[in-house]
C-alpha cells in the first residue's frame, strides 16, 4: 500500500515557475495541487520542493566491475543526492551489446536498484543489425561510442558506423572522441613527458581538436540519414557552435540534435588539475576556464539541452598515475543537484533552468512516461531540499568508492527528502528497507 504524502504550503519548481501550494501524493502519482500563489526567486524561501532528477548518464558498474560500484550502492548515492531515475551505459562486464546481456541487466535492475532504472543498448562494429529489435517502450537509447573506445566498444569502421545511424529506430547517445588524433597526442606527449605524462597534460592529448572532429562527423552522419542524435558530455565552446550548424544546414524532416553537458566541465576547468590531480580525470577531458565558461552560458540560451554527471566511480587506487596509467571518472551523482544549485546561488542559471536542464528535457527527449515534472497525474518521484550551508566530507560518500572530488566544498542547500513512485526513500540521511518502489523507466508510450 503506497502512503498518502502531503505538502501544505510549499514550494515548488515546475514549468518555469516558482509556485507556493498545498500538494498530495496518493498511490504513487500526484494526485491534487492546490496552487497559490506564483514567487519570482528564492529569496526567503528555505524549502523547496523539485522534480526528481532525472540522470540519462551514469556507470554503475554492475556487472563485472562491483568492486568499483554496484546498483545497490550507487542508486542509494542517487537517492541520497535527490536523483529518482538514472539511465546506465553499456560499458560493464558483459558489455550490454546483445539481446541477452540487455535482459540480464534488467533483471539485475529489478533486484538490485534502489532508484527508477534503464539501460542503454550498446552499438559494436558488428550489431547494427540488433537495433531494429530493441523495444522503443523500454530502451531509452543506442549508446556509441564514436571515435574512442571505453571498454572494447569503439565504432570506427566507416560501414558500421554508417549502419548506426542509418538502422537505429531510438536516439543516439554519442561519446565523441577522436582516436587517431588521441593517439598521436599521446606519442607526441610522451615522447616529451615519459611515459605516464602528469595529468596535466590530459586536456592535450584527448583535445579539444579530438571532440570537435567527431562531434562534428557524427552531426553530419544524423543529417545524412534522419537520425536524433544526443550528443554526450559537450566540453568545447566549439561543439556548442555545431547547434547553429545543424539548424543552419539540416534538410531531413526527422534529424534531430540534442546536447548533453555533465557536471564535471561545469565545475571544473583545467586550473584545478594542479588542485585536484586525477580526481577529476575524466574523458572528455575538462578543459579550459573559457571552455567551461561557454558551457556555463550554454545552460540559459537552449544550447544544452541536459545537464546529466558521467557517474563513474572508481577506487582511488584506480585514480593513481597520470594520464596514461590513471583511471578516467569520477562519482558525482549524489552531488550533481546540490552542486548545481550552488550554481544558482551564484547566479549562473535560476533554479527554473536547472530544473529544466535536470528533470524536464530529460524526460521530453526520452519520452519517458509520467516523470519529469510536478503535475497532477505525474509519478510522485520528487525531492525537497532545505537551505542550510553544509561542507560535504568522506564520511558523507554513499557510493561504493568512498570519495568525491567535491569534498571539501561548502553549500547552501541540502537534500533532505527523496520520493520515488510515492514512496519516502531518503530522508536526512536515513534510507527506506528494501528496493521495492524502483521501477524500470517506460518511455514512448
Amino acid at each position: 500500500m503506497t502512503p498518502q504524502i502531503t505538502f501544505n504550503d510549499i514550494h515548488y519548481v515546475s514549468d518555469g515557475q516558482i509556485r507556493r501550494a498545498d500538494i498530495v501524493c496518493e498511490d504513487g502519482l500526484i494526485t491534487r495541487i492546490t496552487d497559490k500563489e506564483s514567487v519570482g526567486n528564492l529569496e526567503g524561501i528555505n524549502r523547496l520542493l523539485l522534480p526528481g532528477i532525472i540522470d540519462d548518464h551514469i556507470h554503475s558498474r554492475e556487472p563485472g566491475l562491483t568492486h568499483k560500484g554496484d546498483l545497490c550502492s550507487e542508486t542509494h548515492a542517487a537517492a541520497a543526492g535527490g536523483v529518482t531515475s538514472v539511465m546506465d551505459m553499456p560499458n560493464v562486464v558483459p558489455q550490454t551489446t546483445n539481446i541477452d546481456t540487455w535482459n540480464q541487466r534488467m533483471a539485475l535492475g529489478a533486484d538490485h536498484a534502489f532508484v527508477n532504472y534503464a539501460f542503454y543498448f550498446g552499438a559494436t562494429n558488428t550489431n547494427a543489425n540488433l537495433l531494429r529489435l530493441l523495444d522503443p517502450t523500454r530502451v531509452p537509447a543506442v549508446k556509441l561510442f564514436m571515435g574512442s573506445s571505453t571498454g572494447g566498444m569503439l565504432v570506427d569502421h566507416g560501414l558500421a558506423l554508417e549502419a548506426v545511424f542509418e538502422l537505429s529506430p531510438l536516439p543516439i547517445m554519442a561519446h565523441c572522441e577522436d582516436s587517431a588524433i588521441i593517439a598521436r597526442n599521446m606519442k607526441t606527449a610522451k615522447e616529451r613527458y615519459g611515459d605516464d605524462p602528469d595529468v596535466a597534460q590530459h586536456p592535450y592529448i584527448r583535445s579539444r581538436e579530438a571532440c570537435i572532429a567527431s562531434s562534428t562527423a557524427a552531426v553530419k552522419l544524423a543529417m545524412t540519414y534522419g537520425s536524433h542524435l544526443h550528443l554526450a558530455h559537450i566540453t568545447t565552446a566549439e561543439e556548442l557552435a555545431l547547434k547553429q550548424m545543424f539548424e543552419n544546414e539540416n534538410t531531413s524532416a526527422t534529424a534531430k540534435l540534442t546536447l548533453e553537458a555533465c557536471l564535471p566541465h561545469l565545475l571544473f576547468c583545467e586550473e584545478d588539475y594542479k588542485r585536484l590531480g586525477t580526481r577529476i580525470k575524466c574523458n572528455p577531458a575538462v578543459k579550459t576556464r573559457a571552455d567551461r565558461e561557454a558551457l556555463r552560458s550554454a545552460l540559459n540560451n537552449g544550447c544544452i539541452d541536459v545537464v546529466a554527471t558521467d557517474h563513474a566511480p572508481h577506487l582511488l587506487s584506480d585514480k593513481e598515475g597520470g594520464c596514461a596509467r590513471a583511471a578516467s571518472g569520477m562519482p558525482m551523482v549524489q552531488f550533481s543537484l546540490t552542486a548545481m544549485m550552488q550554481l544558482v546561488e551564484e547566479n549562473v542559471l535560476p533554479v527554473t533552468r536547472l530544473v529544466e536542464l535536470m528533470c524536464h528535457r530529460p524526460a521530453d527527449i526520452f519520452a519517458i512516461n509520467r516523470r519529469g515534472y510536478v503535475r497532477e497525474g505525474m509519478a510522485a518521484d520528487l525531492v525537497t531540499l532545505t537551505r542550510e550551508q553544509w561542507t560535504l566530507t568522506k564520511n558523507e560518500v554513499v557510493s561504493k568508492c568512498g570519495w568525491s572530488p567535491l569534498e571539501g566544498c561548502t553549500f547552501d542547500w541540502k537534500v533532505a527528502q527523496t520520493i520515488c513512485n510515492g514512496h519516502v526513500i531518503y530522508d536526512n540521511g536515513a534510507f527506506a528497507q528494501g528496493n521495492s518502489h524502483a521501477q524500470a523507466l517506460r518511455f514512448r508510450l
